[in-house]
């Protein structure tokens, strides 16, 4: 039973795919539809498109001999902004985007260094969401720093297209080997180095000194730092220093270091990067290619952002007019048009049933003017049947009508009508290069409607009952061009059920980072509320000082002149009906300054579709700029086809599906089905009293950054990388309150089966992921994050917890190691920090020994998770030399008479890694 339940989960998360809509295709051994996008931000540099054509062209030959002959890159594209200059050698860009590229070239906010990274969100095995090169790293020359360009890119590669993680752990550079040697955290540990403390460089050469122990760990003082020989003959591995000549390949089993405590080690269960590229997707169907040449270089193409069309194809046949479908898609449009979409702008408007009307051309949004041309021609009643691709034929026309093109073009796809033919313009729809999102409204929306979103790259999204989402999903539409500073922020979306002649209360904060372009809207069902609105100053807004428009939909607005104040706005809403009636508040606003980089959220989950049982990952990204944004209370808010909402709590605690501590990646595994069908994705961010803060720290899977490097005894020092400290500045400079909301779109569920209401939890207690020891005395103190009764949620029934002296008896066959007695530990609430410590009484105690301790947690219905990362504790006492290390043997189990003692605690723990 629990073998089979761990089967299903592991094959649910091999089949996880990211919903970043990525172009990339493998074909006969080559990568086509690369994209790399350089920011707006960035100057226009000839230079760096030359230097990107290099480090591809490098990485080509690289990458194809660093698999074993078996992929290259065919075709990569370049998408330059709209603020570079116009050339004839620049295409027009068909579903190629900023926002939707593999590698994005972007300055890093605050200036804190060039380091390459990849943004990973997932589990060993899944796939990235993009490469981040600077400009800098592009255009100086930092050889002896990182290596050869094209090495680096690889080693991003791996990240972002196969799951793989680092080698190195800058937080934890060294461990104590099953030698008991102390150890450079590396893979493979044929890289050869000095551990020295560099005191004094001048001119590249360094004085140094040796490292001395710590007092507490027994591993070397915190400012040891390992130096590589520059001479090597190791050939691994490219995840540790892809810098060196002669590192060609990726770690095998052969040659992997299964005892670093490096994020591959972890995450991957101690398997190498090798065996997890070898089975990912990429590697199922491709042999090596014959012989040893690599094939041809890469073919470019030079794409220039264009400026953005946007055309609404808007669902007005008769069933519309259910459950007030048309005024609430009137609502949501013109909300769209007034306060989302940017200026500058082109925007069109088609109305369709069973057959279509051209509303609007294109018409530039520059003023009022222009968007109420478009908003007085939304449709005024509903009618008709429902073909959805005469009405994307004529969104195609109206984009090509002021000799626009549809490469390029998006459309805003909203029906709540099934369409049997939606299939006969799949091809018409892939040949124009337009970009579809999709908004399904209601439960009868038609099935297909994700399948075009997903061929064009487009977002896709289902509103139900709910009156704030289709509000939701318009918001969230944006553009896709990198300029954050340009782009419309939801700050609330609430949807409140007041009863008859009742007032209600809220609070909005507007933080530091944005103000500008701020509208406070509020809707209702049946009859316009009395509105009170005070900014924190004390000025008061009132229902008159609402606009309200002229189309009869129920809705009113605020445009708040020049920049709103920072602080805690109050709202109050009387219902004015002798009946309960659902009232709704959106709050959006942009960036402060085009300076100033606004606190954004993201959210999606791990994947598109899924099939009961198999679970799915919630992800929610707080950040400003490149950095991450931690102390928010992240909450989802998952809603199926009948209106059944669960709420999870994300947390960014490297535990659980969370992949790493403090990140600003917040995670929550979902597996509470209702039914089948579409679900939404909600996702409310929020910090309260100052807690919000920037981590400068943060990137995790990065090349490396060499300090130098040790020739003929003599260290060869770089340039000294920026001193950083972690979470040291508020986001925008400054506190105060903040929130975000945003849609996360839709996913389809199916295989559900009617009675699934059964209590019993099909999964085990999550894996335990973050188990840390040390030595306190004479007792090992233990401490991790506590798994739940399934995987994340509820609580266990109770822990085993091994011992040994050696690293392999636990890695191999943890069931024979020696038990350590927990009966005094009951199991806290997931998420909830536990700690234990235990008097190891039958095992002699001498300097220099070291344990391994790793746990299993067990639910009530007997089901047990995958074995822990296995922690070490070494006893180390400064003034005796180190005794003589124990050989490794495979001991029989026996049951270890231990003391133990369960410490009533919960704290946050500050875990760095392991």
């Amino acid at each position: 039973m629990v073998s089979s339940l761990n089967i299903i989960l592991g094959i649910a998360f091999q089949l996880l795919l990211g919903v970043k809509s990525s172009m990339v295709n493998l074909n006969n051994n080559g990568y086509d539809g690369v994209v790399i996008a350089i920011n707006p931000s960035v100057p226009e540099d000839e230079k760096l498109i030359q230097n990107i054509k290099e480090m591809v062209l490098e990485a080509s030959t690289y990458l194809f001999h660093a698999t074993k002959q078996r992929v290259y890159f065919r075709n990569v594209s370049i998408l330059v902004p709209m603020t570079w200059k116009t050339k004839p050698e620049y295409l027009i860009p068909k579903q190629e985007s900023y926002d939707q590229a593999d590698v994005i070239v972007a300055d890093p906010y605050l200036k804190y260094g060039d380091d390459p990274y990849t943004l990973q969100y997932g589990q060993c095995g899944q796939k990235g969401q993009y490469i981040h090169f600077t400009p800098n790293f592009l255009l100086t020359d930092n050889l002896p720093i990182y290596g050869p360009r094209g090495r680096v890119f690889v080693h991003e590669w791996a990240h972002l297209r196969w799951g793989v993680f680092d080698e190195y752990n800058v937080d934890r550079p060294f461990y104590i080997s099953r030698r008991n040697t102390i150890e450079a955290t590396r893979c493979s540990t044929h890289i050869t180095g000095l551990n020295v403390v560099l005191k004094e460089c001048k001119g590249g050469s360094c004085i140094t000194r040796p490292c001395r122990r710590d007092s507490l760990t027994g591993l070397y003082e915190a400012k040891c730092t390992f130096i590589p020989e520059k001479s090597q003959t190791a050939k691994e591995s490219i995840m540790f220093m892809q810098n060196f000549n002669s590192v060609v390949e990726f770690c095998t089993r052969k040659t992997h270091n299964t005892e670093a405590p490096n994020l591959q080690n972890k995450m991957c269960n101690h398997r190498s990067t090798w065996d997890i590229i070898m089975g990912s997707d990429d590697f199922q169907n491709v042999s090596p290619m014959k012989g040893m040449d690599p094939p041809a270089p890469p073919t470019f193409s030079l794409l220039r952002s264009k400026q953005r069309v946007v055309c609404l194809v808007l669902d007005k046949s008769g069933s519309m007019a259910a459950e007030d479908r048309l005024i609430r898609m009137k609502q949501a449009a013109e909300l769209y048009l007034i306060q989302i979409i940017e200026k500058g702008s082109l925007v069109g408007m088609v109305t369709f049933e069973n057959v279509a009307q051209i509303k609007n051309y294109l018409t530039e949004i520059t003023d009022d003017n222009a968007y109420q041309k478009i908003t007085a021609n939304l449709p005024q009643e509903a009618s008709g049947g429902t073909s959805i691709c005469n009405g994307l034929k004529a969104g195609f026309q109206a984009i090509t009508h002021d000799n626009q093109n549809t490469s390029g073009s998006e459309i805003i796809l909203l029906t709540d009508g099934e369409d049997s033919e939606i299939s006969l313009c799949f091809e018409e729809v892939k040949q124009s290069g337009a970009i579809i999102h999709t908004i399904a409204l209601g439960p009868s929306a038609a099935r297909e409607l994700e399948t075009l979103s997903n061929m064009t790259g487009g977002y896709r999204f289902y509103a139900n009952k709910g009156t704030s989402g289709l509000i939701d999903a318009f918001s969230r539409i944006s553009s896709r061009s990198g300029n954050i500073s340009q782009q419309a922020i939801q700050l609330e979306s609430k949807a409140l059920n007041i009863s008859g002649r009742k007032w209600i209360n809220g609070t909005v904060p507007v933080d530091s980072t944005i103000g500008n372009d701020t509208f406070f809207v509020v809707t209702w069902t049946m009859q316009k509320p009395e509105i009170l609105l005070q900014d924190p100053k004390g000025k008061k807004y009132k229902t008159p000082d609402f606009k309200e428009d002229k189309l009869n939909i129920r809705s009113t607005r605020l445009q708040i002149p020049g920049i709103a104040e920072t602080g805690t706005w109050t709202y109050s809403l009387l219902n004015n009906d002798i009946n309960s009636q659902m009232l709704t508040v959106t709050v959006t606003s942009r960036a402060r300054s085009p300076t100033t980089l606004p606190v954004i959220a993201d959210a999606h989950m791990s994947q598109n579709t899924a099939h009961f049982p198999s679970p799915l990952i919630v992800y929610a990204r707080v950040s400003q700029g490149f950095l991450p944004v931690l102390g928010i209370n992240v909450t989802a808010i998952i809603e199926n086809e009948d209106g059944h909402q669960v709420t999870l709590e994300l947390w960014d605690n490297g535990a659980g599906a969370d992949t790493v501590k403090n990140d600003g990646i917040y995670s929550r595994y979902f597996t509470d089905y209702h039914g089948n069908g579409r679900y939404s994705l909600k996702v409310r961010a929020q910090a309260r009293k100052n807690t919000a803060r920037l981590n400068l720290r943060h990137h995790q899977n990065k090349a490396i950054y060499i300090p130098g490097y040790a020739e003929n005894g003599t260290i060869i020092a770089n340039p000294p990388k920026p001193e950083v400290k972690d979470n040291v500045t508020k986001p925008g400079g400054g506190g105060g309150d903040i929130i975000r909301v945003v849609s996360g779109g839709t996913f389809t569920v199916s295989g559900v089966p009617a009675d699934n209401h059964n209590p019993t939890p099909m999964f085990p207690p999550g894996k335990i992921k973050d188990l840390e020891a040390k030595f306190k005395g004479d007792h090992i103190q233990l401490s991790w994050t506590a798994p739940g009764n399934s995987l994340d949620k509820g609580k266990g029934n109770c822990y085993v917890m091994r011992i040994s002296k050696c690293f392999l008896d636990l890695q191999e066959d943890f069931d024979k190691a020696a038990l350590v007695n927990t009966s005094s530990l009951t199991p806290k609430k997931a998420g909830s920090v536990e700690i234990f410590e235990f008097k190891p009484e039958s095992f002699k105690i001498e300097n220099g020994t070291k344990f391994h301790i790793a746990i299993k947690a067990i639910n009530e219905a007997n089901l047990t998770s995958e074995v822990s990362n296995i922690a070490q504790a070494t006893k180390f006492i400064p003034s005796q030399k180190p005794s003589a290390p124990n050989l490794c043997t495979n001991i029989s189990a026996f049951s270890l008479a231990v003391w133990g003692l369960a410490v009533i605690a919960i704290y946050i723990l500050n875990w760095k890694l392991y």
